[in-house]
């Protein structure tokens, strides 16, 4: 449900923040500010980023293929992983060039400048609003947030900047604050890239412990005597996943017992999809690390499982 609702909210920030881009880039021209420029830099990527964004929530909602058995879920996240990039090159771009300004500072017409930047503020709190009531736990509405944040912080610094220059005429506040907002904006998009990158290599989910759900499985599930060659990652950082072997005592039905290991899986763990070996004695693939084995085996028995998310 909220895919489709996220889809819309993400369009509606895309044009709100396109449309305005123009106007702050040639405000910024006209004024010869550079928080103006910095902010229409900052809109223009997002722009795009939000178009991305828009269009990833679009690839999600197709089913599976023969080929991407998963389907396009992790779209989401790989969009995510290349907003923070974008943001960093335009952050770090925006740094460069306040360091020229500030060896050679440059006149900037402060009242012009400040109709242009209240009118920013106003359309980026806008599409935050749109944005905000969205889902807070995909990562691609986050991305999609925090590019609408950066925006608003850079028009707020706009503001700020041409009330000091009305003021006082201090025309090097205009690239000092172009540079605070770019290394916050530094900060929030690394934890972003981070987190996204941590759903792309498969990490496990912050929330969850894989040893512990493994010993949790061989307290309560009757008739496991042991979990081994476990894994559990997310698909797009909310669709949870593991595969693992569950080793049964002689007398247990297998059926059974691995309907239980992942009913268990489900109900405790918020894993939704869960491929479990069962095995009697010896492990199938005994001679392997149990903690550092490959699951490239599993995830084909998990793409050949027929799953539903």
């Amino acid at each position: 449900m909220h895919g489709s609702t996220d889809k819309k909210r993400v369009l509606i920030a895309a044009c709100l923040t396109g449309g305005f881009m123009i106007a702050e880039a040639l405000g910024g021209i006209l004024t010869g500010s550079l928080a103006l420029l910095a902010d229409a830099g900052h809109m223009l990527a997002d722009s795009i980023a939000l178009g991305l964004a828009w269009y990833a929530f679009h690839l999600a909602g197709r089913p599976a293929t023969g080929r991407l058995t998963y389907g396009f879920g992790r779209v989401k996240t790989l969009v995510a992983y290349t907003n923070g990039i974008a943001i960093f090159v335009i952050a770090l771009w925006i740094v460069y060039e306040a360091w020229g300004r500030l060896q050679a500072p440059a006149p900037v017409l402060g009242g012009p400048m400040l109709v242009v930047a209240t009118l920013g503020l106003l359309v980026n709190i806008g599409s935050f609003f749109v944005l905000h009531g969205g889902d807070r736990e995909s990562l691609n509405m986050r991305g999609a947030i925090l590019h609408v944040l950066g925006d608003l912080f850079g028009s707020a610094a706009a503001i700020v900047a041409a009330l000091v220059i009305l003021a006082t005429g201090w025309t090097p506040i205009d690239p000092i604050l172009s540079v605070l907002v770019s290394l916050l904006i530094l900060y929030t998009a690394w934890s972003l890239m981070s987190e996204a990158a941590h759903v792309l290599l498969e990490g496990v989910p912050p929330s969850l412990d894989r040893d512990l759900i493994a010993r949790d499985i061989e307290a309560t599930v009757v008739g496991v005597r042991e979990v081994h060659h476990m894994h559990v990652w997310s698909l797009d950082g909310t669709s949870n996943m593991a595969t693992l072997h569950a080793c049964l005592e002689e007398s247990v039905d297998a059926y059974q017992a691995v309907s239980a290991v992942k009913k268990r899986l489900a109900s405790e763990h918020g894993i939704s999809h869960a491929t479990v070996e069962s095995e009697f004695g010896q492990c199938a693939d005994d001679g392997d690390d149990h903690d550092d084995h490959d699951h490239g085996h599993e995830h084909d028995a998990a793409a050949h499982h027929d799953h539903h998310h």
